[in-house]
């Protein structure tokens, strides 16, 4: 019997941790000419940076690693951006990138380039494989490291000259599966524990904020009990948003930088504010995430859960509960549930009719936002109908850095506890909605997938639009146009009362930009036409991007602009 070749080899790894589909273009071409055997798709993006972000999108919403590939050099400078984000946002991506022939190394080869030096930063594993008998043992170290531990990408070298040598006769095959995460999860010593379900049993005030890690970890169900049975107020920050469904009556919704004048979340600050016991869960307790650390009170005590012992406590000292967070909250539920919930249960009604009380507010203030006929339409409208749209759909949200992750984070509503809204928030960089859904697209196919995007971030991929069509991947693009980078904008005028000539683009025709790639593409600057086109877009199957024309001044919820926030509210406008 003939030998596999490295790549036919590492093929078959690949399919046996789970692997059925690798973005990627032509290189490593003796891997893409190996994986059709093997039932593995090839999904061929226009740009690295792009294809990185769908291999994001693609792990956060299956549940098993994300696989990207590129060639060395320019191409593996373009995988930094995604890899990046993946590391700050604990989502395990595998990175296959081709490298010079072992003899041509350290020759200046053509786009030879120091690749270790170059991902490790950004990866929490490099490696270069070199000896055709361990293709096994490096795939399986590096997927380990992805999926284990606290998530994030790893980067395997491969020369090009290694993927055509033979494994040589004898090598002892692999058969563990290892793409699903969390591999290895682990539990917090019982007596912690034990400790942290006394305090939340005996507090007065309790609140829970849950993170991107209840996602990472399928902790959504545990986290549901606990709310239900210990009748405990649940907030999430962005990246934990759709942990809980924000229809229950206990659920606070965003806690972060979003709660200003016009935000959903607004009225519920003084909950969390007066807090005496505060439960995090797979939280980084990171700058917006905490409104730079303001929205949570110094005196109160904490228990963290997150499975990165060096996140808990990092900036709230507090009971440590470090493992995973889905057995985590098993545990802590049943040691609740073993003890006296009395306490919890008496003080349910008024919570709740608080919490009630907070949102019936916030709609009075959104009300003249979202059913307002003004033109250019408010952002706030046109997510309100959206929210309409899909409410009865098995839908995943993805957003952009920016504005349009406010817009989703605030207005969307998670309708159940799981629902998935992907923004980039380890690093915010733009560009990166239109990518994250058309990896959510490849892993779940039955699903309505929307990306909510401003004309700023949708610049850095229009190219994708043509990966949407070729690819038949229907997700429907919302464009949100007003013109300009608005966060920057708003942001220079909020702090020095003028912008930079950089803010402002010309006009662009981005639903012509749509059909030119093959796609569908509407341009809606009329309030009446608004809910039609995106009825037409959900429902048509299509690749379909909505531009819709939007109001430049439109300031979202953020804290710190909460002036500007108010005038919008009242009528009189938002510019600062």
């Amino acid at each position: 019997m003939t030998s596999p070749t490295v790549a036919e080899a590492l093929a078959a790894g690949l399919a046996r941790h789970q692997v059925t589909a690798i973005f990627g273009q032509s290189l490593p071409s003796a891997l893409f000419l190996a994986t059709p055997r093997h039932a593995i798709r090839q999904v061929a993006y226009r740009t690295e940076n792009a294809g990185g972000a769908m291999a994001d999108g693609y792990a956060r919403v299956s549940g098993r690693i994300g696989v990207v590939a590129a060639q060395n050099g320019p191409a593996a400078t373009l995988l930094v951006p995604p890899l990046a984000e993946a590391m700050k946002a604990s989502v395990p991506v595998l990175a296959l990138v081709q490298e010079v022939p072992r003899a041509n190394r350290d020759r200046n080869a053509f786009q030879e380039f120091d690749h270790e030096a170059l991902f490790a930063s950004c990866a929490k594993w490099v490696r270069r494989l070199d000896d055709p008998a361990r293709v096994d043992d490096y795939l399986d170290m590096a997927i380990a490291t992805a999926c284990s531990g606290r998530p994030g990408p790893v980067v395997l070298l491969l020369p090009r000259d290694v993927l055509t040598v033979a494994v040589p006769p004898g090598t002892t095959a692999r058969r563990a599966r290892l793409g699903t995460f969390p591999q290895d999860p682990v539990r917090p010593a019982a007596e912690s524990v034990a400790r942290a379900a006394e305090l939340l049993r005996t507090a007065r005030r309790p609140v829970v904020v849950a993170g991107g890690g209840v996602h990472l970890s399928g902790a959504s169900a545990a986290l549901a009990r606990l709310q239900e049975r210990a009748s405990l107020p649940v907030g999430t920050t962005t990246m934990g948003k759709g942990a809980v469904d924000e229809q229950h009556p206990l659920s606070l919704g965003i806690v972060s930088n979003y709660m200003g004048h016009g935000s959903m979340s607004r009225h519920v600050r003084p909950v969390v504010q007066e807090a005496d016991v505060v439960l995090l869960v797979g939280t980084r307790t990171n700058e917006n995430g905490t409104d730079a650390w303001r929205a949570f009170p110094a005196e109160a005590t904490y228990i963290h859960i997150d499975v990165d012992a060096a996140e808990v406590g990092r900036n709230y000292e507090a009971v440590r509960l470090v493992g995973d967070a889905r057995l985590t909250l098993e545990d802590l539920c049943a040691a609740l549930e073993a003890g006296d919930l009395a306490a919890r249960q008496t003080a349910r009604d008024d919570v709740a009719e608080r919490i009630a009380g907070a949102r019936r507010a916030a709609e009075v203030d959104l009300a003249p936002l979202v059913t307002g006929e003004s033109v250019p339409l408010r952002p706030e409208r046109v997510v309100a109908e959206l929210d309409a749209v899909v409410r009865d759909l098995d839908v995943v949200f993805a957003a952009d850095a920016s504005y349009s992750t406010i817009w989703m984070a605030n207005q969307l509503r998670a309708r159940h506890a799981g629902q998935r809204f992907l923004a980039p928030r380890g690093l915010a960089g733009l560009g990166w909605g239109v990518p994250l859904a058309l990896g959510a697209r490849v892993a779940r196919p039955g699903a309505v997938v929307v990306a909510l995007v401003g004309d700023g971030g949708f610049g850095h991929v229009w190219s994708e639009l043509e990966t949407a069509v070729r690819e038949d991947l229907p997700i429907v693009v919302v464009l949100l146009n007003n013109g300009i980078l608005g966060f920057q904008k708003h942001v220079e005028l909020v702090q020095f009362g003028a912008h930079t000539s950089a803010t402002d683009f010309v006009s662009v025709d981005h639903a012509a930009v749509a059909r030119a790639c093959g796609a569908d593409g509407v341009r809606v600057d009329a309030v009446a036409d608004l809910g039609p086109a995106l009825a037409k877009a959900v429902g048509s199957g299509r690749p379909t991007l909505v531009e819709v024309l939007c109001d430049p001044d439109a300031y979202p919820p953020i804290t710190a602009w909460d002036e500007v926030g108010k005038r919008a509210i009242r009528g009189t406008g938002g510019t600062a």
